[in-house]
């Protein structure tokens, strides 16, 4: 039996009030992972993560290490059904997952990764309080006049505006000051987009107005030693993927003010190996969905509760 995997870990906006609780249920290394959270944090994590309410839980400051804390620990109820460690072939997550995808490559410690994701949400809610802003999705528009949209307004607006994810083909997102999206939204049609969504996030993450919680992310993350990954981590910021502490670092910090380049990533992943069978944890199946839009020959399956473990080990043996 081989636990050979490329893993991948979901970001923002996967959360949901019972999370982890199965996988907590049916497995102690899970519940030891929520116990130590806790522990660490010095607040109810699980509790959190278990019974809500869905507005703290949503909270970026609570919901970036509830998000980690469950994708590991249904990370670790699978080795502990398996009696074996999964030994990943690659890694990567969505803007927050990526800390969780260098925790499971060995880089840092669950205990310090934990610790950055809640100094990571709250820098980003700060940022977010002090400066109204928000996100905007983008349906069946090409990245180029995407972002020569955001430049027109703004330009026009004197407020920021830029491209912030890429996700999958006809999936762009977009951060800004509100200003900037209320004009936007109003010329996206015309611009040939087919909806412009306006997302419920607290702030424009990935974009210049996260300036401020890039340059607390850069000092807290001088503290942390990192290794060098077990596998290649491919990062947001660049597309590329790197085992090398120090670049994995540096593109952690450009992170937060760069957009997310998950289709290229996911697409680069595959090619680089193309019989890969990719693992996305819980919570939820965005990544999955993503994956067959970027990549539709793409082995994917996931591990969103507690139920499917039982079918992954059939899967690898």
């Amino acid at each position: 039996m081989a636990m050979h995997f490329g893993l991948l870990f979901p970001g923002q906006g996967a959360q949901g009030v019972g999370m982890g609780l199965d996988f907590v249920h049916s497995s102690p290394a899970a519940r030891a992972c929520f116990e130590e959270a806790d522990a660490v944090l010095g607040l109810p994590l699980a509790k959190l993560c278990f019974e809500g309410p869905l507005e703290e839980l949503t909270a970026t400051d609570i919901a970036q290490p509830a998000i980690y804390t469950c994708s590991l620990a249904a990370m670790a109820a699978l080795e502990e059904q398996a009696g074996e460690k999964i030994q990943p072939v690659m890694a990567a997550g969505l803007s927050l997952g990526e800390y969780t995808a260098l925790a499971a490559a060995g880089v840092f410690s669950f205990a310090d990764g934990l610790r950055l994701v809640r100094l990571r949400g709250s820098a980003m809610q700060s940022a977010s309080d002090a400066m109204p802003s928000g996100m905007t999705s983008v349906m069946a528009m090409e990245r180029a006049p995407l972002e020569a949209l955001c430049a027109e307004v703004a330009a026009e607006s004197g407020s920021i505006c830029q491209v912030a994810n890429l996700n999958s083909p006809g999936q762009l997102v977009v951060s800004g000051q509100l200003v900037a999206l209320d004009l936007l939204e109003s010329r996206a049609k015309e611009a040939g987009a087919k909806r412009a969504i306006r997302l419920n996030v607290a702030g424009a993450f990935h974009s210049e107005v996260m300036r401020p919680a890039s340059e607390k992310l850069a000092a807290a993350l001088e503290e942390i030693h990192f290794q060098p990954a077990v596998c290649p981590v491919w990062q947001n910021a660049t597309a590329s993927a790197s085992t090398d502490a120090t670049t994995l670092k540096r593109n952690l910090v450009a992170q937060l003010c760069a957009p997310v380049l998950w289709q290229e990533s996911f697409a680069q992943m595959v090619a680089s190996k193309p019989d890969t069978l990719f693992l996305e944890l819980a919570p939820g199946r965005v990544l999955a969905t993503l994956a067959r839009k970027i990549s539709p020959e793409a082995q994917v399956i996931t591990l969103h509760e507690a139920a499917a473990l039982a079918q992954i080990m059939e899967t690898i043996r």
